[in-house]
């Protein structure tokens, strides 16, 4: 490829991760139109489907993903992946009912599980043969902005346009995207000398991350935990894991090869990425919800002040490449990162209940500054260190450790919030609460939450543990074979 072409191809991914990303967020500020728009009476029930099918489909086909890449060659999975996610979208902006838009979201995640992990693939193989991968490092930088901005997005189209252009707004984008790769990708085919999958392997997988994913997300919210149905989601995820886990170690080809866990810096690099995960999940999440319900900020508005945290991450992408270039290695970058995260939860931890919201915003700056180096050098020492024929099951393991440790995070935050709370009544109804009554359930809930961000800068310290167990130059990767077109 030449240099243009790279470039070009480079863009193409970026826009991509984008588009995956920004789905993630912003059907949630807008699930009370859509409700009232496809069905009034019964809709509010199917909320919380709406918003599990498209992370569930998206974590269930994360491990095939990567083996898949290393058979086929990743521009075809590519391919697939984004017009699965286009299909989708256009299926969601056409959905005349729940049903139906539960259905397309699916869709929309099998694809968008794709985009948001094989592009990483894809950005490695457009450096130049036996050059550094820099180019996944800014997805991951791009990755986390989206992640910041994509509530904003989502508030802002639910107040001022329908919410179906929520999901029409992807196919113009998608389908330039999409006739630009066909043409101008042209990248190394199979990787990998065998060509089985494992679909059994998949299967136990997309099994496991499911259950896991539906005991944290209905756990003390549509189900007791002690209930039957929590405690058999947890009972069958950790039953999927043990056979999963068996697979792993008796496949010919595993999807999650156990070999990568030899290596000390993919191992660490896992373990810090799931962190990660639990960690940005606290901060994006508890942080809207605290200007919405404790100071009295719309949802679009509350979404403004992700931005700081946005602008760290993608501030960081400006720098750190030009420092790796002067022989910063990711090790510095990912400890130096850990440091920020572990200050950025210890202001969030200061926060009252009238708390100065620029104080708020200096916290989220820091907190974006140590994420955007940590999102960004974790791909590329994971891509660095992973033999090449391995490439693909290396990167999207990157983003499956990140969605489980995400999920969990989200999980067991709730849970400590909960329990920390002895407010009157229950967490829920702040929102109807007034006078004494409401002061001391605000400040109940602020004085748990503060607790919760302490934890949140508990795991950024483990992290900064972790970092500095890595080694001080990783090993290199197998030597990058020659391009094969494809």
């Amino acid at each position: 490829m030449t240099d243009t072409q790279r470039k070009i191809g480079l863009v193409v991914c970026l826009v991509t991760i984008v588009l995956a990303v920004l789905d993630m967020q912003i059907v949630s500020a807008a699930t009370v139109p859509i409700v009232k728009d496809l069905d009034p009476e019964h809709g509010i029930d199917k909320i919380p489907w709406l918003v599990s099918a498209f992370s569930l489909a998206s974590a269930a086909i994360l491990p095939l993903y990567g083996r898949l890449c290393d058979v086929l060659g990743a521009k075809h999975v590519f391919l697939g992946a984004l017009s699965a996610f286009l299909a989708g979208s256009a299926l969601c902006g056409a959905a005349p009912s729940m049903g139906w838009l539960i259905a397309a979201r699916a869709v929309q995640g099998l694809g968008a599980g794709g985009l948001m992990s094989v592009t990483m693939v894809v950005i490695a193989q457009l450096s130049e043969p036996g050059g550094q991968r820099k180019g996944a490092g800014t997805g991951g930088i791009v990755a986390g902005g989206g992640i910041a901005v994509g509530p904003w997005l989502g508030g802002f189209l639910a107040d001022h346009a329908s919410w179906r252009w929520a999901f029409y707004v992807n196919l113009p984008l998608g389908l330039a995207a999409l006739a630009t790769a066909v043409v101008v990708l042209k990248l190394p085919g199979r990787t990998s000398a065998d060509h089985s999958i494992d679909f059994t392997g998949a299967a136990l997988g997309a099994a496991f991350s499911s259950s896991l994913l539906l005991v944290t997300e209905w756990g003390g919210k549509e189900y007791a935990w002690a209930s039957p149905q929590i405690i058999g989601l947890a009972l069958a995820s950790v039953t999927a894991l043990g056979l999963f886990l068996r697979r792993q170690y008796t496949a010919a080809q595993p999807i999650l090869p156990p070999s990568l866990f030899r290596v000390p810096a993919l191992r660490l690099g896992f373990a810090i990425q799931g962190l990660m995960g639990a960690a940005m999940s606290g901060a994006i999440y508890y942080v809207l919800v605290y200007l919405q319900l404790v100071r009295g900020i719309t949802s679009s508005s509350a979404g403004l002040y992700l931005i700081p945290m946005a602008a760290g991450i993608m501030a960081v992408g400006a720098v750190t490449g030009r420092l790796g270039a002067r022989g910063w290695s990711e090790r510095t970058f990912l400890i130096s990162g850990s440091v920020a995260g572990t200050l950025g939860f210890l202001l969030l931890a200061t926060t009252g209940t009238d708390t100065s919201l620029w104080w708020l915003r200096a916290a989220m700056l820091l907190v974006g500054l140590g994420f955007g180096q940590l999102l960004g050098q974790l791909i590329q020492l994971v891509q660095r260190t992973a033999p090449e024929r391995q490439l693909g099951v290396a990167t999207t393991a990157v983003r499956f450790f990140q969605t489980l440790g995400t999920a969990l995070g989200a999980a067991l935050f709730g849970t400590l919030l909960t329990r920390l709370y002895d407010g009157p009544g229950e967490i829920g109804s702040l929102t109807v609460l007034r006078g004494a009554a409401r002061t001391e359930g605000l400040a109940s809930y602020v004085s748990g939450l503060d607790t919760v961000f302490l934890c949140g800068a508990g795991v950024m310290a483990l992290c900064l543990v972790l970092a500095l167990r890595l080694p001080r130059t990783a090993a290199a990767p197998e030597p990058v074979r020659e391009p094969v077109t494809a």
